[in-house]
């Protein structure tokens, strides 16, 4: 089977679903890319690991992990291998060569713990890809404002001095309640305070 090898290009979130996010993939040898709807918890253990932000108590993830190496395995790669009716499928490839389905989330969420390649089909690839407009190629200046908080951040709320020395505004105290449930691992808690946050920052247009 024709397949192409991917890197993680960011995580946003979904305008079209309420609560979602859009994972987007890209080749590693070319500009195609694909988006993947993933749910806010998936979102969540992608990001926090990316960034290396590891949470008081392991995620579902960092356990599955834990137990798979605790049995002497390991898991050698992840394959996006089909799409059938607007829905990805995936599997997980173990050292002896067992191949296990998984949803991509779950799939590229391991495999970024794993530090394994992530392979997505030819023909994937051809019906779900684009390519990017001119003028959204990565590293253009300007592309990104000095302002924008990636997905991790926004979850854990790293505060700076200079946001620490201001008087916190209502999308700070937000923040700081996201931070706090989370360090409880209140995570539907946390999920609707996201929920909160997002609407806000709509309103605000940001």
């Amino acid at each position: 089977m024709d397949r192409v090898q991917v890197e993680i290009l960011g995580i946003s979130t979904s305008p079209s679903t309420s609560g979602a996010y859009a994972l987007i993939l890209r080749e590693t040898a070319g500009q195609r890319r694909i988006p993947i709807i993933i749910g806010g918890f998936e979102a969540q253990a992608i990001a926090l690991e990316m960034e290396g932000i590891k949470p008081p108590r392991p995620l579902t993830h960092d356990l599955v992990k834990t137990l798979v190496e605790a049995l002497g395995g390991n898991i050698t790669e992840v394959s996006i291998h089909e799409l059938r009716d607007g829905t990805f499928f995936a599997s997980l490839k173990l050292s002896d060569e067992q191949e296990i389905d998984a949803r991509p989330s779950d799939a590229i969420a391991l495999a970024i713990r794993f530090t394994v390649p992530i392979w997505v089909s030819e023909s994937v690839m051809n019906e779900a890809g684009f390519l990017p407009e001119e003028g959204e190629e990565e590293g253009e200046e300007g592309e990104e404002p000095e302002e924008d908080l990636s997905l991790a951040d926004r979850l854990t709320n790293k505060p700076t001095e200079e946001k620490v020395a201001k008087p916190l505004s209502a999308l700070d105290q937000l923040n700081q309640q996201l931070s706090e449930a989370i360090k409880k691992e209140e995570y539907e808690r946390a999920a609707k305070i996201r929920d909160d946050i997002q609407k806000l920052m709509a309103e605000k247009g940001q």
